[in-house]
C-alpha cells in the first residue's frame, strides 16, 4: 500500500473504518516495519484493527492473548517432550547407542513447537496481535522488546531463526496497568477514542446492513448516552453492535424505553452499572439527537 489514503480504503473495504490519523500510523508501521501500539478502552476496535490489516495485506493474523504469568514456552516456542520420548525409546528398541546423534536428533526441527511469536517469525507475510500487553508481567515486556528489536530469536539447539521479512505487529492496552516507556518508544502509538456519534452510526450501519436506520440511530445515542453516566465500564463499539445486533434479533424496527431495559445485558456488564441506567430517563435518550 502506496500511502495512507490506500491503506485507509483498503481497511474501509474489510468494513474497518479509520480515520486520517489512525491511517497515517497504519502507513507508517507498514513501511517502517515499526510496531504499532493500540491503547484505549476495551471495545474500541484495538483488535478488530489487527484483524483488518490482516485481511487487507492477505496475511494470516497470529494471535497471542496475554495474561499474568504468560513466559516465553508459552510465547515463543517449547519442545515436544512426548514425541522426543517416543523417538528416544524407538532409537532404544533399534540399538543406537550414540549419544551424540540421539541428542542432535531430539532437538530437531521437527520436536520443536512454535508458539504465536516464533510462528510469526517464521510466516511471511504475517500480523501478529500481541493483545492485552498490560495484562503481561514486566519480564515479558522485556522479552519482547528485545525480540522486536531484532525479530530473531535465538534457541540454543538450533542457532537464531531470524524473520526474512518482519510481521506487522499490532500490541494493544486496556491500560489496566501503564506499559513501560521502553516498549512504547519502539512502537508507533495511537490512542483509541470512543468514536463521534457520526462516525459510531457508520461503523453499526457498515457492520450490521441488515438493521434499520433508525434502530441503529436510537441504539448508537442510547450508547453514547450510557458512556456520559459514570458507569464503571462504559460500553465500546463492540457493545453498541452486539446491542443492535440483540435488538433486531428480537425483530425491532425501532427500540421503545421497555424493550431498551430487557435488552440492557447486551451492552452492560455490571450490576450496578445496568441499576444506573434504569435510574436513567431512556425515553429522553431515545428522542435525543432526533431519532
Amino acid at each position: 500500500m502506496d500511502d495512507p489514503e490506500q491503506v485507509r480504503a483498503r481497511l474501509e473495504e474489510t468494513g474497518y473504518l479509520v480515520d486520517e490519523g489512525l491511517a497515517v500510523t497504519c502507513f507508517l508501521a507498514l513501511r517502517l516495519h515499526r510496531p504499532l501500539f493500540c491503547e484505549g478502552d476495551a471495545g474500541v476496535g484495538k483488535t478488530a484493527l489487527a484483524a483488518a490489516l490482516a485481511e487487507a495485506l492477505g496475511a494470516p493474523l497470529i494471535r497471542l492473548q496475554c495474561h499474568e504469568g504468560i513466559d516465553a514456552s508459552q510465547a515463543l516456542y517449547d519442545w515436544d517432550f512426548p514425541r522426543q520420548l517416543l523417538h528416544l525409546r524407538a532409537a532404544e528398541a533399534a540399538g543406537v547407542t550414540d549419544a551424540d546423534r540421539l541428542e542432535s536428533e531430539l532437538y530437531d526441527r521437527r520436536f520443536l513447537i512454535a508458539r504465536p511469536l516464533l510462528q510469526a517469525l517464521q510466516t511471511q507475510p504475517s500480523v501478529l496481535l500481541v493483545d492485552e500487553i498490560d495484562r503481561a508481567d514486566d519480564e515479558f515486556e522485556a522479552f519482547l522488546l528485545e525480540l522486536l528489536s531484532e525479530y530473531s530469536v535465538s534457541i540454543p539447539e538450533l542457532g537464531t531463526l531470524r524473520a526474512e521479512v518482519p510481521p506487522v505487529v499490532v500490541l494493544t492496552s486496556n491500560r489496566t496497568r501503564e506499559v513501560h516507556d521502553a516498549l512504547k518508544r519502539r512502537c508507533l502509538y495511537h490512542w483509541f477514542d470512543h468514536p463521534s456519534f457520526a462516525r459510531e452510526l457508520a461503523i453499526v450501519r457498515r457492520r450490521l446492513p441488515e438493521v434499520s436506520q433508525r434502530l441503529a440511530e436510537q441504539v448508537t445515542s442510547l450508547v453514547q448516552t450510557l458512556r456520559g453516566a459514570d458507569l464503571l465500564k462504559p460500553p465500546g463499539v463492540a457493545e453498541t453492535i452486539d446491542w443492535a445486533q440483540a435488538l433486531d434479533a428480537l425483530g425491532a424496527r425501532e427500540a421503545d424505553a421497555d424493550l431498551v431495559v430487557t435488552t440492557l445485558g447486551s451492552v452492560l456488564k455490571y450490576r450496578e452499572d445496568m441499576d444506573r441506567a434504569r435510574g436513567l430517563d431512556l425515553a429522553a435518550a431515545l428522542a435525543a439527537r432526533g431519532v
